[in-house]
């Protein structure tokens, strides 16, 4: 969480120190542990990082009810994605939360997301979520869309999880638990996501594959289309193919599905290898190809990745 002054810059805090001192009513809510595993601004968060929060949690979760992540907004949604992957054998909540305003400010939003956050993490909600705003959505479906609003955070694809108001009213839509699993900490950062736009220069993805880039996310137009004529980007899939390096597209829109055979470019794309993400959310297809490339051989990562993004074992994707 953040500390500054109203005008001052905004910089990490150490409230968890004495977290029920500045929020006491958590304490009529469980029995609360708590843990500095990070003192940082959310925008220097690190896949390792990921990694060293993801193994803390899974060995330690079996002695507690549920987990309570207080996290920067900035990333928040790349670090709920990222968590889903890493942890898929959840059978009780990891909720991250924060706050638009510092917990000291006078019109802060931090409290309540506390209260929420804590409260549904004593119920029986066996996966990662984000809440925020008196809703709870599944953290790989989560993506910030409001920097200044105090609704910071939706899921434009996915229903909430749960929506707080007077009750908790819970959805239909939660995965079923899971039987614990041996913890693997395998993950490939080597990767690129970029945002198409009309002038991008295809050398620079070329220059990218040849500098080492193990993956490449690909932010198309629409339903998933890519140009095919000036400034073409199919050559540089097949040669992504052609070095073994997956190549997924997903959508700028916010609300979207991509379905590569509805248009010519997306359809020259999937024929050149690259791989359909479905309505995934970008930071969710960026973590899920980063946690699967760490798993994959070489010589088989392209065929790695098309196999993973067929299905959604955590729900990140509308499987249709």
């Amino acid at each position: 969480m953040m500390r500054g002054s109203e005008d001052g810059p905004l910089a990490p805090s150490s409230y968890a120190d004495d977290l029920l001192g500045e929020v006491p009513v958590l304490g009529k809510i469980a029995a609360v542990d708590t843990r500095i595993l990070f003192q940082l601004d959310s925008s220097d968060m690190q896949p390792e990082d990921w990694i060293e929060l993801a193994r803390t949690i899974h060995a330690e979760l079996p002695r507690y009810d549920g987990v309570v992540i207080i996290h920067g907004t900035d990333t928040m949604a790349y670090t709920a994605s990222a968590l889903a992957f890493l942890l898929p054998d959840l059978d009780r909540p990891v909720i991250l939360t924060g706050s638009q305003h510092p917990l000291a400010r006078i019109r802060s939003d931090a409290r309540q997301n506390l209260v929420d956050a804590f409260q549904l993490a004593t119920m029986a909600i066996p996966e990662v979520g984000l809440a925020f705003a008196s809703k709870l959505f599944r953290g790989c479906r989560a993506t910030k869309l409001d920097a200044w609003g105090l609704e910071a955070f939706g899921s434009p694809n996915c229903p909430p999880l749960a929506t707080l108001g007077l009750s908790i009213a819970l959805g239909n839509a939660q995965l079923e638990p899971r039987a614990r699993a041996v913890f693997d900490d395998r993950l490939e950062a080597r990767v690129l996501a970029i945002r198409l736009f009309p002038g991008l220069d295809p050398r620079l993805l070329l220059d990218a594959l040849a500098g080492g880039v193990r993956g490449l996310v690909l932010k198309a137009f629409g339903s998933g289309n890519v140009p095919t004529l000036g400034r073409s980007l199919i050559p540089v899939i097949e040669r992504a193919t052609a070095l073994d390096v997956p190549v997924v597209i997903v959508s700028q829109c916010l609300r979207a599905h991509v379905d590569l055979p509805r248009y010519q470019g997306g359809a020259a794309a999937m024929q050149a290898g690259a791989v359909g993400g479905g309505d995934m959310t970008n930071e969710a297809a960026l973590t899920k190809l980063m946690v699967e490339l760490g798993r994959a051989r070489d010589g088989e990562r392209v065929a790695t990745i098309r196999r993973a993004f067929e299905t959604a074992p955590v729900g990140e994707m509308s499987v249709h």
